[in-house]
């Protein structure tokens, strides 16, 4: 297949079908390298199948739901797969949340397991106390060891429909408790699709993947290699860091990674002209907007590396839109992938014409069944059978793109709009900015003021007063941040996504 062939239609398939199809098509090789050891594709496939048996062993039954509670390591490949080929449904969950958060998880999906790492488990025991724990490494009396579970007989593939629940995610509930969104085989199995036909490109392709498994997005870029047309490999990281991602890739001459724009912020901080680089062929940026001006600059950095943005939500199977291959356009997020389609629409519901900010509204096969035992959300936000983000962007002439930021994210002073991002980009743009948010504070006389947050490369004296300065000149003086905070560090959540909570949180202290 070239770039320019058609890309074929889906035969939907459950993920438990899809992982015994690519061991098939494209055999036993090594596939995953992890602090320090390369797994086969066989082995891991071996262990996933006895897995399946032992947690059915442990009463775990189609449709039942086990919360996955882990940093990476292979494991967590291998525990979704089996609970794939069992019928069940991995309900993933980022190991920075609060032991209440975790409670709120366990009951509210009614998990009949979990699956943790040593580091993790005194937290997990105190918040569902009731629940068999499977312990990955080191198990305490009282526990389940995890090589117990994988120690016994294979299991096959348990009969399940592709419009099956496949997982089973918690958004972060910046507004609230946290809800669950339903994704089913059908719509991961799109999205992991989609992914890689808008990825593909002739040849074995080494991957580095430092973003959580337990996100959607690292979710996605695992199933996209379900898709592979030829045997790749992959290096995963317990968790990101800037130097240690880099050692990785001039180690193992990886060739494309997927990234979030503040690791890429953290990378530019690094020298990376020491290290060689010249492996590294594709950046992939989703999870939250990224500044143009960083892109351009990891691209001078990094020459032959192109940055690729992409875009997506937990209710899309983390993906909407990406970049086409050589086809970019800095700015955008690309356009819709295969079976995707995107609509822009104003506050009274009605389609706005090309190149007018409202509403990012979806509609494909990678989208949710639905928010878990939340009936009136779901018709809310799939209203019209369009997804509904609460992204606000716009389309071209040439159907890409453009996202603007979050509708609750909009900054209303003195009656203009004012999106965080916008002001972020130009924040960026000067060369002694590391990293920057921008909030909005009640304001008694303007209604909402613009307070940026911004940390400084080292070694920088940049005042505030210089900061406003160079936004005056060029930003709208409706825009500008009448306040700026040099902070030490930008906050940012377990994903690495700028912390606004946070941020509104410590505004609202201050009162």
């Amino acid at each position: 297949m070239t770039l320019l062939d058609p890309v074929p239609a889906l035969v939907p398939a459950t993920l438990g079908q899809r992982a015994e199809q690519a061991l098939e098509r494209l055999g036993d090789a090594p596939s995953l390298f992890f602090e320090g050891r390369w797994y086969t594709s066989g082995e891991l496939a071996g262990r996933a199948r006895r897995a399946a048996h032992g947690f059915r062993a442990l009463g775990v039954e189609a449709g039942d739901r086990v919360l996955v509670v882990m940093t990476n390591c292979p494991e967590v490949g291998v525990t979704y797969s089996a609970l794939w080929r069992a019928g069940a449904v991995p309900t993933p969950v980022l190991f920075l949340l609060t032991e209440d958060e975790l409670r709120h998880v366990a009951q509210d999906s009614g998990a009949k397991a979990v699956v943790t790492t040593p580091e993790w488990l005194a937290k997990v025991q105190a918040a569902m106390p009731d629940l068999p724990v499977v312990v990955v490494g080191d198990a305490p009396a009282g526990t389940v060891p995890f090589a117990d579970v994988e120690g016994g007989d294979e299991l096959g593939l348990v009969d399940r429909s592709p419009d099956d629940m496949a997982a089973l995610l918690y958004t972060g509930g910046t507004t609230g408790r946290s809800k669950g969104v339903v994704l089913t085989h059908a719509s991961l199995d799109a999205a992991g699709y989609a992914g890689h036909a808008s990825a593909y490109s002739p040849g074995r392709n080494r991957g580095l993947l430092p973003l959580p498994l337990a996100h959607v997005y690292g979710l996605m870029v695992s199933v996209t290699g379900l898709h592979a047309r030829e045997r790749g490999s992959s290096v995963l990281m317990r968790w990101f860091d800037p130097v240690g991602f880099l050692e990785l890739v001039k180690e193992h001459r990886v060739q494309s990674a997927a990234l979030i724009p503040s690791m890429i912020g953290m990378l530019l901080g690094q020298p990376l002209e020491d290290y060689d680089l010249s492996c590294l062929e594709r950046v992939g940026s989703g999870g939250a907007p990224l500044a143009p001006d960083l892109a351009l600059e990891f691209e001078r950095r990094v020459p032959g590396c192109e940055v690729r943005e992409g875009y997506g939500c937990t209710e899309s199977s983390a993906l909407i839109s990406t970049q086409p291959l050589s086809e970019r356009r800095p700015g955008s997020v690309g356009k819709p992938v295969t079976g995707v389609s995107v609509r822009i629409e104003g506050p009274d519901g009605d389609v706005l014409p090309t190149g007018t900010d409202g509403e990012i509204c979806v509609q494909g096969p990678t989208l949710m069944q639905g928010y878990w035992k939340s009936p009136d959300a779901t018709a809310e936000t799939l209203r019209g059978g369009w997804l509904h983000t609460g992204d606000v962007g716009h389309l071209d002439d040439d159907g890409y793109l453009y996202v603007v930021d979050r509708l609750k994210d909009l900054i209303i002073r003195n009656g203009f709009n004012v999106y965080p991002r916008d002001v972020e980009d130009v924040l960026l743009s000067h060369p002694e900015v590391a990293a920057a948010a921008v909030v909005g504070r009640p304001d008694p006389k303007v209604g909402e003021e613009v307070v940026a947050f911004v940390q400084v490369t080292p070694g920088s004296t940049l005042t505030p007063d210089q900061v406003i300065a160079y936004t005056k000149e060029h930003i709208s003086g409706a825009k500008y941040p009448r306040e700026v905070r040099i902070v030490d560090a930008v906050p940012v959540t377990s994903v690495f996504k700028t912390d606004r909570k946070a941020l509104r949180t410590l505004l609202k202290d201050e009162k």
